[in-house]
């Protein structure tokens, strides 16, 4: 069985997952695969500076993440190419992980964590979709404290993402981990006792 894994910044993704992956649980992680496509002299590097010009390369031929980041901000069009370019592989990535793990170990859960899930619509890759869930003003405060911002600075980037509450309607899942990790650890726990998992 699979799931695809979401939620949003500062919900408790990272912690749901260590949750899963220490009951036996494997682990594919889009950001890590993400990053792994634009390593330096791979062919989809390669495609990003011919596309937005050597500007995007630091001097030892890496992506310059910066650089890149500036030019695609607020430009839709720059953002939907960078993305027509970085996706297909990323996919491709992501699906050849999954299959992999399913064929080596069928008896296994494979969670795929995957943050833009459902704005990049990849919800069909999945048998569920599991969301990581925590109110508005949880994750204001989680988000301050961890990354030490004030209170307007993590609003606007919690306003750059698809709402908590819009994301939590495409879910077959919740995990609401708004408490204590003991009480999350716990409705895990459910979930993996009704899915049969051993």
């Amino acid at each position: 069985m699979n799931i695809g894994l979401t939620g949003g910044i500062a919900c408790g993704k990272s912690t749901v997952s260590a949750m899963l992956v220490s009951r036996g649980a494997l682990l594919v992680d889009a950001d890590t695969i993400a990053r792994d496509v634009v390593e330096p002299g791979s062919p989809v590097l390669e495609q990003v500076a011919a596309h937005f010009g050597q500007v995007v390369l630091q001097a030892d031929g890496s992506l310059h993440r910066k650089k890149l980041g500036e030019i695609i901000f607020g430009n839709t069009e720059a953002r939907k190419q960078l993305e027509s370019i970085l996706h297909p592989p990323i996919r491709a990535q992501i699906r050849e992980q999954m299959e992999a793990y399913e064929r080596q170990f069928p008896d296994k859960l494979v969670v795929v964590d995957v943050p833009l899930l459902i704005e990049s619509n990849l919800s069909f890759m999945f048998q569920e979709v599991m969301v990581v869930y925590v109110p508005r003003p949880v994750q204001l405060e989680r988000l301050m404290h961890r990354d030490g911002l004030t209170e307007s600075a993590a609003n606007n980037r919690i306003d750059a993402q698809m709402s908590i509450e819009e994301k939590r309607k495409f879910a077959d899942v919740v995990i609401d981990n708004s408490g204590t990790w003991e009480e999350t650890n716990a409705e895990l726990e459910r979930f993996w006792l009704e899915k049969g998992l051993s």
